[in-house]
């Protein structure tokens, strides 16, 4: 009987070991020896759920680290160079700070301190990423960094990853300081700006916006996997994972919809319709449903009071089940889902306003902001960590 006891009471101490080492939470430790099958990357969070990769982003379970932010919604405005910083609770605009040239996306860091605006100027070789500490929301010194159009992390929390668009090439730099270490080349992708990782963390798949085109890359050993051209369309915008790993959703921009790609045997399995200018993909919190942004327009330069939508995929059936017109028309672009998961921020890139989507009934407010708003994000949002763009949080 006392070795049982002393058994069980290693058990209980290799448990809290456990929950306090990976971050995981209890119902994840209860579901274990089914996660364990999943085998990750070193450095990543262990414990994943097979069935659902977004289970530690669910509603409200914020991180500890995430606990003191202010709550506010970041927007970026890409050509007013600015930040406009709105009060979720109150709807309405409360700051805003001048950044960088061409500000794109606000990013949250990997350890979720900092929230990065990614400004990828006009000019061959500049740039710069503005740091704002949640908790505070105010703005710090601009790091010059080259060309950051999006800013992703490895999915070890070791290396941010800018996204060097007009040069062609993925920057690894220190997370904190942004320091260069490392650059992989990809010169078959043409406008790379989007990514997603698989469930274990060994590759990631970004867009190539201006050539129809996606790419395939492993992080451990720092090269291009291959290129995938799609079928159709030709202007791939974001791009997503299902929960349960199986398939990434690619949003085209030209072929008004989503196509589905097998990213293990990287090759295309399906299309989905969804509007006009298909463009940004999140999932809910309960991570059954994918908020779709329909643009209103095919052009990357659209106008005002286009036949902006958002589409409602079924995770399960892949098939959309609503679509949430805007009245007067409108351009929803990028932003992620309230803590809560009850609404929905998102940009209005050509009509210089905010949306805000009701998750249950899709009736959308309006605020205004500043010219051209792009990449917002929602802070603070639940999971352990970002793999970066608006919120991609594990």
């Amino acid at each position: 009987m006392k070795s049982y006891h002393r058994l069980a009471s290693f058990i209980c101490l290799a448990a809290c070991l456990l929950l306090m080492t990976t971050g995981c939470s209890s119902k994840q430790l209860a579901a274990s020896p089914a996660a364990q099958s999943i085998i990750t990357v070193a450095g990543m969070p262990q414990v994943v759920n097979p069935s659902n990769l977004y289970s530690e982003a669910g509603a409200n379970m914020l991180s500890p680290t995430a606990l003191d932010a202010l709550p506010r919604v970041y927007v970026p405005n890409v050509k007013s160079n600015d930040v406009y910083v709105i009060d979720p609770a109150a709807y309405k605009v409360v700051d805003h700070f001048m950044v960088g040239k061409n500000p794109q996306h606000v990013v949250p860091a990997w350890d979720l301190k900092t929230l990065w605006v990614a400004n990828n100027s006009e000019k061959s070789g500049q740039g710069s990423l503005t740091p704002i500490d949640p908790r505070t929301g105010k703005a710090g010194q601009p790091l010059p960094v080259i060309d950051p159009y999006n800013l992703y992390f490895t999915p070890d929390g070791k290396s941010a990853i800018v996204v060097a668009e007009a040069d062609r090439r993925l920057d690894l730099r220190d997370p904190h300081t942004m320091e260069f270490k490392y650059t992989i080349k990809t010169p078959g992708c043409r406008g790379i700006n989007h990514s997603d990782f698989s469930i274990d963390g060994s590759y990631a798949i970004f867009t190539c916006e201006f050539d129809g085109t996606l790419a395939k890359i492993d992080f451990a050993k720092r090269e291009v996997v291959g290129y995938l051209k799609l079928s159709k369309g030709g202007m791939p915008q974001d791009i997503r994972i299902a929960p349960d790993g199986k398939v990434f959703y690619v949003a085209d921009m030209m072929a008004d919809g989503v196509f589905l790609i097998d990213g293990g045997a990287f090759k295309e399995v399906g299309f989905i319709p969804t509007g006009v200018g298909t463009h940004g993909l999140y999932p809910s919190r309960d991570a059954t449903k994918l908020y779709i942004t329909n643009r209103g327009s095919n052009k990357v330069h659209g106008t005002p009071h286009g036949p902006g939508s958002i589409s409602v995929l079924d995770f399960a059936t892949r098939k959309v089940v609503a679509n949430w017109p805007i009245p007067g028309g409108g351009s929803p672009d990028m932003g992620n889902v309230s803590a809560d998961g009850r609404q929905f921020w998102v940009s209005g890139r050509f009509d210089g306003v905010v949306y805000v989507f009701d998750t249950l009934t899709g009736a959308v407010k309006q605020i205004s902001v500043g010219k051209e708003p792009h990449g917002l994000t929602v802070w603070p949002q639940p999971g352990r960590y970002s793999l970066g763009h608006t919120g991609n949080m594990r």
